[in-house]
């Protein structure tokens, strides 16, 4: 399409309308604030504002909002219209420096795990000007940091903000010690690989779980899921190519760069990936394709759910989050070179990473914990709860050699070949994937593919430039001691491998002898939300974040509280909602069709040449006792959520739904799918997995 490049970022207020828009003067002051964190006078903000919203109004925008991330998460807005009176009963069209910069709405309702009473309810929002503004539909939308009237954070980009200074504080102090002057700045840069399900909408409003928690709490697997791999990289059906289409071109307006598509390893299931750009635009805009994915579903009758696992027994969704570090020159750190063994800051950066892994796993952990990711991790369709890095064979022999003061003999650089002399010869990679590894190196990059389809991806952002800044910032600190610097490199990067290898793990992360290896390694294993989210409140954790001025430890408490509470409360929808849909539905239809089936045994009984009724019989007692078990594990799974809820310990009430309300809910499923193999299809009062997962025709 040749209108693409006119297309592309047609809704944001990018760097080419700046340059276009603003006086260069004024233009330059901004970019100073945005590249180097100068202060931001009220004479560039009212220029900023009166460009911004006359730029807005031309391409039909007739309010301005605010956007922001409170720990909801998912974004907040609240509109305001241009409008202000004027002479004679008409209205001028106005934005001020003010209002661009700051806003004030309502904290009152956010989550802020007691560090404001209910009462009090102001909030600032403050304009981020390193994150470009854009419309949706008729509002110019402002990314903005969101902290309470005591300047305490509530949200998820203030502490995102904080990280990116930390790690490029800490970044080029190592990079000094190096010799390297020229790099200015380095910046965390991410691709966000997004996974994700389409089922029809009509099927979807006839699901009360769908609609409630983004997931089915019923259902039996289908005859066919996903064993014979034919959806995974499959031709895409048309009714989905439009709608990857319309998303295209949507994100494609407001400066996303969707890259690639497919159809994913489930039913139903697919992906879309970005290009990397940096982690505080990569952020914003993973926000902004979810909602873009949801809305143009419903344009194309589709529902898009994003919850991590919204059908039991299929593959659940994820968000891979590819992280490296990019200096203002364009360089990537991460890239190992055609040498890696000779690439003395590679490895020292490699190092870094292992280490910071290492050290922090339980943060890592953490930082993708929520009750819908719980389904997903620890299962054989996602990585193991158990945080590992994965370096592949070739540069785990490289750093083997720096510990042992070997030298490394090396591999050639082999190439495949296919057999067949029209096809080119393949170069063979460094290192293979690893699908089981939670966090991967990936040829330049390394993969954290734990983190959670549904979530944002700041909290795993947040938390790998804080502890690769801890990790530089220690050999920073070892680095400046020393006396002979090259001796001092090498050294560095032996005694971290010698000292952290354990964390390193090339193989199968599914079987059960890594889990009694990683044990006796003595890794952690976190396998649900209510195991590890104590431990963010451990000492070294909360030295971590306050040392590099990221959180304080108030806001440190408020966040554990916050998701706790959030863990508890989505199991608790779940378990209402299950509870209401068996007493509601599930037991009056297997009831309806346990009295059509005495009906009919009666009838025939009566007339004796119709047969022995002996299959009718059989079904009937057996649906009769599921009858009376749904029944009591219904009422169990309702006394037992009223007394969680009842529990002011979120942390306990966690161990409790962890413990004994989970378990009941899985039980309960249990038995009514075992009804739903039985009774009819018309009697059954909800689409099942056939229909969901393969009712997008065409």
């Amino acid at each position: 399409m040749n209108e693409i490049p006119e297309l592309f970022g047609r809704s944001v207020f990018n760097d080419r309308v700046m340059r276009e828009r603003l006086p260069q003067d004024i233009y330059r002051q901004l970019k100073e604030t945005i590249n180097e964190g100068t202060p931001l006078s009220r004479e560039v903000a009212n220029e900023v504002a009166e460009a911004m919203k006359n730029w807005a109004i031309e391409n039909g925008a007739t309010h301005f909002t605010h956007w922001f991330q409170p720990m909801t998460g998912v974004t907040a807005e609240k509109h305001e219209s241009f409008i202000s009176p004027a002479e004679g009963d008409s209205v001028i069209m106005e934005f001020s420096g003010k209002e661009l910069t700051r806003g004030e709405p309502d904290a009152s309702s956010f989550p802020s795990g007691g560090l404001r009473a209910t009462f009090e309810a102001r909030g600032y929002t403050a304009w981020d000007p390193t994150s470009n503004a854009f419309i949706k539909e008729n509002t110019l939308c402002i990314p903005t940091v969101f902290l309470s009237y005591s300047g305490d954070v509530l949200d998820k980009k203030t502490p995102l903000l904080r990280s990116v200074e930390a790690i490029n504080e800490q970044t080029l102090r190592v990079l000094r010690l190096l010799g390297d002057t020229e790099v200015k700045r380095v910046v965390p840069s991410v691709g966000a690989e997004q996974e994700y399900f389409l089922i029809d909408r009509e099927a979807y409003r006839q699901r009360k779980d769908l609609i409630l928690t983004g997931r089915t709490l019923f259902g039996r697997r289908p005859p066919k899921g996903q064993q014979l791999d034919d959806h995974y990289f499959g031709t895409i059906k048309p009714r989905v190519k439009e709608f990857m289409r319309d998303c295209d071109e949507e994100m494609w307006k407001y400066g996303v760069l969707a890259k690639t598509e497919h159809n994913e390893t489930a039913p139903s299931q697919h992906e879309l990936a970005p290009i990397y750009t940096n982690v505080n635009a990569a952020t914003d805009q993973n926000q902004i394709m979810m909602e873009v994915m949801k809305k143009v579903a419903l344009r194309h009758d589709l529902v898009c759910l994003l919850h991590e696992k919204p059908f039991n027994g299929i593959n659940g969704s994820g968000k891979h989050n590819n992280w490296s570090l990019t200096t203002d020159k364009g360089e990537n750190l991460f890239s190992p070179g055609k040498k890696p063994a000779e690439n003395t800051r590679f490895l020292l950066f490699l190092c870094a990473v292992v280490k910071a892994v290492d050290e922090y796993q339980d943060l890592l952990r953490i930082s993708v914990a929520t009750a819908g990711n719980d389904h997903r991790l620890g299962a054989n369709e996602a990585p193991p709860a158990i945080i590992s890095v994965f370096l592949g064979d070739e540069l785990t022999e490289i750093l083997k050699s720096a510990e042992d003061g070997t030298l490394y003999e090396g591999k050639k650089n082999t190439k495949m070949g296919l057999g067949v002399h029209a096809l080119p010869e393949i170069p063979k990679d460094n290192t293979d994937r690893n699908r089981t590894s939670p966090f991967a190196f990936t040829g330049n990059k390394f993969e954290f593919r734990s983190v959670g389809s549904s979530m944002s991806i700041a909290e795993a952002n947040i938390v790998l430039d804080t502890i690769v800044s801890d990790a530089l910032c220690d050999f920073a600190d070892t680095l400046e001691k020393a006396a002979d610097k090259d001796k001092a490199v090498h050294k560095l990067i032996a005694d971290t491998i010698k000292k952290h290898k354990r964390i390193i793990f090339n193989g199968n992360g599914y079987t059960k002898e890594w889990e009694e290896e990683a044990a006796r390694r003595g890794l952690c294993n976190y396998k649900t939300c209510a195991d590890c989210m104590p431990h963010y409140l451990d000492k070294k954790n909360v030295e971590l974040f306050t040392k590099f001025k990221i959180f304080t430890e108030r806001e440190m408490i408020s966040r554990c509280e916050i998701l706790t509470e959030n863990y508890c409360k989505v199991l608790q929808i779940e378990a209402q909602t299950m509870v209401e849909m068996a007493r509601k539905d599930i037991l009056p239809a297997s009831v309806a069709f346990s009295t059509l089936l005495c009906k009919d045994i009666s009838l025939k009984t009566s007339t004796p040449e119709t047969g022995s009724c002996a299959a009718e019989k059989r079904i009937s007692v057996k649906l009769g006792k599921l009858i009376d078990d749904l029944d009591l594990k219904t009422e169990a799974l309702a006394r037992l959520s009223n007394e969680t809820k009842r529990k002011s310990d979120y942390f306990a009430a966690s161990r409790e739904y962890r413990d004994k309300v989970i378990p009941a809910m899985e039980a309960l499923r249990k038995t009514a799918d075992d009804i739903e193999e039985i009774i009819g299809s018309d009697y059954y009062p909800y689409p099942d997995y056939c229909e969901l997962l393969f009712g997008i025709d065409g």
